[in-house]
């Protein structure tokens, strides 16, 4: 776990209370920052590298302390990575958000797709990102989902049901009317990322746009959007908060700063401290 280092108003007055007794009581308490834990691993990206990109990104932008439950691609691992979390349905117990950015797409035991969900179907707020919407695919997933269908579930977690992508090629993003967009709307005008996968969406369920995105016209037209590449919905009898985005295959793309704001803004807004204006709580604000 990687987290900015830390003094709470309390240590500091315990440590200037003998030369200065009166500044105490001037000092507010610090605020406790969001725990937030991301689940990775598999193949077919560098999850080492994102790892060092998104913990670092986070703690900069956010009040949070960022943990992380990652498994090193192996043999037989790519579409199946052994998470320990992927059995333990309380793996999220003591923290306040999980962020699932994890490649599993051959992942169908439903015991493991239980455990996983367990915590969010308890209200536990998410941030689904890219590959994660293309993991515990099951039955005829390359069909149209039926909402309540136990090859369902997995896509009524994360918002939309994707099936698969055309070639890397450029997206041209563009902000949709959300509170997430709205702290990067201006720079999302011109937003065209380097060459990427624009995940189709197939099926949705209820959910918010926050970026729509569509690569140049040479690329084959049922592939080529626009598609909605970020999104808020609801999830579960608890309504908990989920915020996905397909965008970042490349490390590239996660390493601009525009897509660190935004996956930030969205762990705000799924855990509440994101206003509809689109402003941050004081809480959420990195103290630096």
């Amino acid at each position: 776990m990687m987290t900015r280092s830390r003094m709470s108003a309390r240590v500091l007055c315990a440590l200037v209370a003998g030369v200065l007794p009166a500044a105490c009581a001037t000092v507010p308490e610090e605020e406790a920052p969001l725990r937030v834990l991301i689940v990775s691993g598999g193949g077919y990206h560098d999850y080492a590298r994102q790892r060092t990109i998104l913990e670092e990104g986070l703690e900069w932008r956010l009040n949070v302390e960022v943990a992380h439950v990652f498994s090193p691609p192996g043999p037989l691992r790519e579409g199946r990575p052994a998470i320990p979390a992927f059995r333990d349905p309380a793996y999220a117990r003591g923290y306040d958000l999980v962020i699932h950015n994890e490649c599993a797409a051959e992942e169908s035991d439903p015991a493991v797709l239980d455990a996983v969900l367990a915590p969010h179907r308890e209200g536990m707020p998410a941030v689904n990102l890219h590959c994660a919407m293309h993991s515990f695919r099951s039955g005829a997933w390359g069909e149209p989902v039926a909402p309540g269908a136990d090859n369902a579930r997995w896509f009524a977690f994360t918002g939309i049901q994707s099936t698969g992508h055309g070639p890397q090629a450029p997206i041209r993003l563009s902000p949709a009317d959300h509170p997430i967009a709205q702290g990067i709307a201006q720079a999302s005008q011109a937003w065209v990322t380097p060459d990427e996968e624009l995940y189709n969406n197939l099926t949705r369920f209820d959910v918010t746009p926050v970026l729509m995105g569509e690569q140049p016209a040479s690329v084959e037209a049922r592939w080529r959007g626009p598609v909605v590449v970020a999104w808020t919905h609801l999830y579960g009898p608890q309504r908990a908060r989920v915020f996905s985005t397909t965008l970042a295959h490349n490390e590239a793309t996660m390493e601009d700063a525009r897509y660190l704001d935004l996956v930030a803004r969205g762990v705000a807004w799924a855990s509440g401290h994101l206003s509809e204006d689109g402003s941050l709580d004081p809480a959420i604000r990195p103290g630096r």
